[in-house]
C-alpha cells in the first residue's frame, strides 16, 4: 500500500498500539519503546499481547490481551528475539500476519524483524535488523532486501529498524507520521534524545582486523597496521607473504570475505575513526596518518562508508572533555 493511502488509511484506525510478545524476547526494546508511547502526552493505547506470561529477559511480562487482539490493534510492535536461530514461535507469527491483513501497521525492533520476515511480511521489500545479525536475516530470507547501514526502514505499512537504540529511533518516527513533528521533538525532549540522528548503523559498526593464528595473513595484518600512514600496493602486500596477486586474492577472499584493496581501504577508515575518537588530530593530520593523503579525500570516503562526516562522528564518539 503507497505511504500516501497508508496514512490516510491510518486517521480512520483505532489508535490501540499492541506489543506481540513471546517467550525468548528480549526486554530493552519492549520497556523503552512501551514508555515512549505509553507517555499521557500522546493518544495511543498501549497494550501488550500474548498468551500467556512470557518470559522477557529476565523478566515475567503478564500480557493484557491474548494474542488474537493483535488484529483489533493500528500499530503492533514485534520487539526483539533473543535467539535468531532458536524456531521462531508459531503463534506469534500467524498472528502477526492476521493482523497485518486486517490493516494493521507492523512494525518490529532490531531481531524482531525476523518475526516478520518469518511471516511473508518483508518479501519483496527492503528491511533491516541489528548488523551483526543482517548476514543471517539476508542468508535465511532471500527476498528480502537488507540494508544494514540504516536505523530504520519505513515501507509505509511495515516499519523495521536496527538494534536497540534504533528503536528509540523508529519510536520517534512514527510519532512524528502520526502527530507531526512538533510532538515528536517533544518526546524527544522528554527521552533527552535527538529527534533524528544522522547516519545509519555503519557508524557503528567496526572493521576489526581477524585475530588469532592459524591463518597465513595473521603476520600481514600487522605489518599492515604499522604502516597505514603510508602507500600499500596489492603488489607490495603479495611481496610481503611470498605469493602472487591472484593467489593473495584468494587468500584474502578466504580469510575476510573481501578483497585485498576493500579490506585496507576498510582498515584506513578503521584507523581514522580511532584518531577521530582518541585525539586532537585535524582532519588534514588524520588523513595523512591514516594513509587517505588529504582531508577532501579522507571526507569523501569516510562519508561514503560510515554515513557521516568524520566531524560529526567526532562529536558523536568523542568521550566529553576529550581522548
Amino acid at each position: 500500500m503507497p505511504d500516501s493511502v497508508w496514512n490516510d488509511v491510518m486517521r480512520t484506525v483505532s489508535d490501540m498500539l499492541a506489543f506481540a510478545v513471546a517467550d525468548g524476547m528480549l526486554h530493552f526494546e519492549l520497556t523503552a519503546v512501551y514508555e515512549v508511547f505509553a507517555a499521557p502526552q500522546l493518544d495511543y493505547e498501549v497494550v501488550v499481547c500474548g498468551d500467556a506470561p512470557v518470559r522477557v529477559g529476565r523478566f515475567t511480562v503478564e500480557p493484557d490481551l491474548p494474542l488474537g487482539d493483535l488484529a483489533r490493534a493500528s500499530t503492533v510492535v514485534v520487539p526483539s528475539v533473543a535467539d535468531v536461530d532458536a524456531p521462531i514461535d508459531l503463534e506469534l507469527v500467524q498472528a502477526v500476519r492476521a493482523a497485518h491483513e486486517a490493516g494493521a501497521r507492523i512494525v518490529s525492533l532490531c531481531t524482531g524483524a525476523f518475526v516478520l520476515a518469518e511471516a511473508g511480511l518483508l518479501d519483496g521489500l527492503r528491511a533491516t535488523t541489528h548488523w551483526a545479525h543482517a548476514e543471517v536475516m539476508a542468508r535465511r530470507y532471500p527476498l528480502v532486501e537488507v540494508d544494514s547501514d540504516v536505523l530504520y526502514v519505513d515501507n509505509g505499512q511495515v516499519l523495521t529498524s536496527a538494534g536497540k537504540a534504533a528503536a528509540i529511533d523508529l519510536s520517534l518516527h512514527l510519532i512524528r507520521c502520526d502527530h507531526g513533528a512538533a510532538v515528536a521533538n517533544t518526546a524527544a525532549r522528554r527521552l533527552v534524545v535527538p529527534p533524528h540522528r544522522d547516519g545509519g548503523q555503519a557508524q557503528f559498526v567496526l572493521a576489526p582486523v581477524p585475530s588469532g593464528e592459524g591463518h597465513p595473513l595473521t603476520e600481514l595484518f600487522d605489518w599492515v597496521s604499522g604502516r597505514l600512514d603510508q602507500v600499500i600496493t596489492v603488489e607490495d602486500l603479495a611481496r610481503q607473504v611470498n605469493v602472487s596477486s591472484r593467489h593473495l586474492a584468494r587468500l584474502f577472499r578466504a580469510v575476510t570475505g573481501t578483497t585485498p584493496l576493500q579490506w585496507l581501504h576498510a582498515q584506513r577508515i578503521r584507523r581514522a575513526q580511532e584518531l577521530l575518537e582518541r585525539t586532537d588530530d585535524s582532519v588534514d593530520q588524520i588523513a595523512e596518518a591514516s594513509g587517505m593523503g588529504t582531508a577532501t579525500t579522507l571526507r569523501r570516503h569516510f562519508h561514503r562508508t560510515v554515513g557521516v562526516p568524520p566531524d560529526t562522528y567526532r562529536r558523536t564518539f568523542r568521550p566529553a572533555g576529550g581522548g
